[in-house]
């Protein structure tokens, strides 16, 4: 007597994670939904390229929304509560992807590319965000990095978001204390001075 054999389709599991931001929480599942970073801060630009991060805005209370690998993050608006969202969101994206429906379309790592060369920085940045992003990147491979590599360190750009610029910290500044010093009194003073926009630099360690 021969064994039927009929494919089963794998269940989509799906929690949720906290993340240092209160108006953030990460979706996690067991599918890989896109191999690597993805990010939609606006509506539009979801709209072009991701199917699921469409439909999450179709929400009111959907403000921002990165996938990666195997998880979408999701920022709300500040005046919804989780406990009252929480669960239908959960329920759409177990939902989306039990039906198989596209996460991102192809040809987005490319667009993005091609966005990033164009503006020499993240695709994430609006065009007025990307030009002050470039004067902060200049400034400190002008002034900064030769100071910090002549004391066998090394410092880099890592973003910027709503007036605080993060840089990454390498080699002998890693970890030591007076590179905090430096950091405050001296980078932080003069991105301040010449950029009003910046109101703060925050490391992180190499």
């Amino acid at each position: 007597m021969s064994q039927a054999t009929t494919a089963t389709k794998r269940p989509v599991l799906l929690y949720t994670e906290q993340t240092p931001n209160p108006e953030t929480l990460k979706f996690v599942t067991n599918r890989m939904l896109y191999n690597g970073t993805a990010e939609f801060r606006e509506e539009d630009f979801a709209r072009e390229w991701s199917p699921l991060a469409t439909e999450l805005y179709d929400f009111p209370y959907v403000q921002k929304v990165y996938i990666a690998n195997n998880y979408v993050t999701i920022t709300k608006e500040f005046n919804y509560s989780w406990d009252d969202i929480m669960l239908t969101l959960k329920e759409f994206v177990k939902g989306f992807l039990e039906e198989n429906k596209t996460v991102i379309k192809d040809g987005f790592a490319e667009a993005v590319a091609e966005i990033e060369a164009e503006r020499g920085v993240g695709y994430e940045y609006t065009e007025d965000e990307a030009e002050t992003v470039s004067q902060i990147k200049e400034l400190i491979d002008t002034y900064v990095k030769p100071a910090v590599e002549s004391d066998g360190g090394n410092i880099e750009f890592k973003s910027y978001r709503d007036g605080v610029v993060t840089v990454i910290m390498q080699g002998a500044c890693s970890g030591c204390p007076s590179s905090t010093v430096t950091l405050k009194s001296g980078i932080e003073q003069m991105l301040k001075r010449m950029m009003p926009q910046v109101k703060e630099v925050q490391q992180e360690m190499g």
